[in-house]
């Protein structure tokens, strides 16, 4: 199964940039979304960003994507 995840953009350099979610840092590809800037939220696929999005949509599946993270982790206790 394959998840795409909501990062937001801390920095940009070129065609690569550092997202962030849950604390967490990863450079991704940039280049198929012209105009993304610092501070935008978006869905990153394979190290790729591949839509942007707004804050809430975002907030909204981070938080989906706890209480999975969660549910699993209960299951196992």
């Amino acid at each position: 199964m394959c998840v795409a995840v909501p990062l937001k953009i801390i920095n940009i350099q070129g065609k690569e940039a550092t997202g962030e979610a849950f604390g967490a840092s990863r450079t991704i590809r940039v280049d198929l979304l012209p105009g993304v800037k610092t501070g935008d939220y978006v869905i990153v696929h394979a190290g790729i960003a591949i839509a942007k999005i707004n804050e809430q949509e975002a907030e909204e599946n981070l938080e989906t994507i706890k209480d999975v993270i969660d549910a699993e982790v209960n299951a196992l206790f």
